[in-house]
């Protein structure tokens, strides 16, 4: 069994990283950012980073801007479509009937 005063799970050289280890860190500006249901978030950039238009609201998920007056709509959130729906957008009733017709005349060839 090793003795002394070494605390365990420790190695030679271990300590608390101090800025002088890692070097300075950059410039960073703090850019607030509203959504439209008044949520407020500020993350950080470099200063030397461009800035975006707009930033997800990490609480809601809807887009934010920095104007706090007029804050970005909320998408549009577009109902579950049925595969009918999306072949009655394509055909019209006078296309389905035509369809349903030349369907029927071939099942009653056989």
């Amino acid at each position: 069994m090793a003795g002394g005063s070494a605390i365990r799970g420790s190695r030679v050289g271990a300590g608390p990283m101090g800025e002088a280890e890692r070097g300075d860190i950059a410039p960073r500006l703090h850019i607030t950012f509203w959504c439209a249901r008044g949520h407020e978030t500020t993350p950080s950039f470099a200063a030397d980073a461009p800035i975006p238009d707009s930033w997800d609201c990490p609480r809601c998920g809807w887009p934010a801007s920095q104007n706090h007056e007029a804050p970005p709509a909320p998408p549009k959130i577009e109902p579950y479509k049925t595969h009918l729906a999306y072949v009655k957008e394509r055909r019209s009733d006078a296309d389905g009937a035509a369809i349903l017709d030349e369907a029927l005349d071939r099942l009653n060839r056989r």
